[in-house]
């Protein structure tokens, strides 16, 4: 039997500042911070984890913190466009809390028969949040919003690339979505599961300029497996069929494969487990640097160069 994948496991992009980044995901919108770690290959730089209580995948926002980054360049191939899903009810409560808190919001569109609210984080990174019948279950904890209006993990990203065709094949051919319709240059792409953080866009976009890699623009786009097995079954079909897939690297929360998708959009495919409560108690999660087994001899030398960080509440 194929290994499918549900839909998204995480995305993980470019901030500038750390301390931004946190009162931005959580002081505004309500996300948990479930893991304070740092980038294994830069530990010098803070990776921060973000989601719903447990940091479930398909909530998972995650940040390479490079202190005064210059500003990415948004353009082809990228993910250029992160989205939130809330019920249906919940999107005026969100363009009111938005403006309240100073974040200039894009007038609301319809796209698929759903409204979506756009607007950027403090780093210019694109995000919407897109008012659903069908959200997840997933909601963060955090009393200050109402739990009829807090985020419920991710609806789907926007990839935009110069042609799409290739880029389509790949997610119905290989990776098991199915096309679900187009408007205009944006075409739709669905996981076989249909549920929460299952949607891809397809953003055809020939005449764009080329992005640039820096503070508010994605790293990459991570798809969920279940576990060890169906991951080591992806890494050999992928490889396959031809591209250029990492080993299998574990990253401490999940275990990840990396590839280039043919559009040049970096895809990542991530265990669901172990998850974050593997080294801290769930009720503790994001309160204190947590570093692999490798770097613990540096923790007195990290603690000194990384920042101290604030979380807010979201009130």
């Amino acid at each position: 039997m194929s290994p499918t994948l549900p839909g998204l496991h995480h995305v993980t992009a470019i901030t500038a500042d750390a301390q931004k980044n946190v009162d931005f995901y959580c002081g505004v919108l309500g996300l948990r911070l479930v893991k304070l770690t740092v980038n294994f290959d830069d530990p010098t730089s803070y990776h921060l984890y973000y989601g719903d209580q447990l940091g479930t995948p398909g909530t998972i926002m995650t940040f390479f913190a490079w202190h005064g980054a210059q500003r990415g360049r948004v353009g082809t191939p990228q993910v250029t466009a992160t989205s939130f899903a809330v019920l249906t009810a919940a999107l005026p409560f969100w363009a009111e809390r938005l403006a309240r808190r100073g974040v200039a919001t894009r007038p609301v569109v319809s796209r698929f028969g759903e409204d979506v609210l756009g607007f950027d984080d403090p780093d210019g990174m694109a995000l919407e949040i897109v008012a659903t019948s069908a959200p997840g279950d997933q909601a963060p904890a955090t009393g200050a919003i109402p739990a009829e209006s807090v985020l419920r993990g991710f609806h789907g990203v926007t990839i935009s690339e110069e042609g799409y065709e290739a880029t389509a094949k790949l997610l119905t051919e290989v990776m098991g979505f199915r096309a679900d319709g187009h408007e205009g240059n944006r075409f739709r792409y669905r996981s076989e599961s249909g549920g929460f953080a299952s949607i891809v866009d397809l953003n055809c976009m020939p005449d764009a300029r080329h992005g640039g890699l820096g503070a508010g623009i994605v790293h990459h786009v991570a798809f969920r497996t279940p576990g060890d097995e169906q991951q080591k079954e992806w890494r050999s079909k992928i490889a396959r069929l031809g591209y250029n897939v990492s080993p299998v690297m574990d990253r401490n929360y999940f275990h990840s494969i990396y590839f280039r998708e043919p559009g040049g959009v970096l895809f990542e495919i991530a265990t669901d487990p172990p998850g974050f409560a593997v080294d801290e108690a769930a009720d503790r999660l994001g309160t204190r640097l947590m570093l692999p087994a490798e770097l613990e001899p540096r923790r007195p030398e990290l603690e000194q160069i990384l920042p101290a960080l604030r979380v807010p509440n979201s009130n």
